[in-house]
């Protein structure tokens, strides 16, 4: 969906991609928010040997950084709303070898209190995509109020 289509979610849009730049764990991965859209996000990471376990893949907590950040994500787009993750089943498919990690993620069923948001990784090796991991979400939405609680004075 293209952002002039849909000329409310520029400001959504530009709150999630404040937010995100002010995750500390996103940046300490090296991860980046590539693609943003009212209901998707997705989110890429370059191999880099911190990010590998001992036989060279990428490790598995990598992957589910992954799928917790973009699910997360994906669901804030639909309303703007705050969100955390509840829960989240991973399922590992094929070790993660490659130069790029790319986690898509898609919400399933919009929700005022829990959105489900599915999220699929591939791992990308001479430009070639390999289905590594796919994951089911149920995303926690917050109230704003209750968000506003919970920011530490320095966020």
């Amino acid at each position: 969906m293209r952002a002039d289509a849909d000329p409310e979610f520029a400001p959504i849009a530009e709150h999630i991609h404040a937010n995100v730049g002010r995750q500390g764990f996103m940046n300490l991965v090296g991860a980046e928010l590539s693609e943003l859209t009212r209901g998707t996000c997705t989110i890429a990471v370059d191999r880099r040997p911190e990010l590998l376990q001992q036989h060279g893949f990428f490790h598995g907590g990598v992957t589910a950084f992954l799928v917790d950040n973009a699910t997360t994500i994906a669901a804030a787009t639909s309303r703007g709303q705050p969100a955390l993750t509840a829960e989240y089943k991973l399922n590992l498919l094929s070790p993660a070898v490659g130069e790029k990690l790319i986690c898509r993620a898609r919400v399933i069923k919009p929700g005022r209190q829990v959105s489900v948001v599915a999220a699929d990784v591939f791992c990308v090796s001479d430009g070639v995509e390999k289905h590594t991991a796919t994951a089911l979400a149920s995303i926690a939405m917050l109230s704003e109020d209750v968000a506003a609680k919970t920011k530490s004075p320095a966020a």
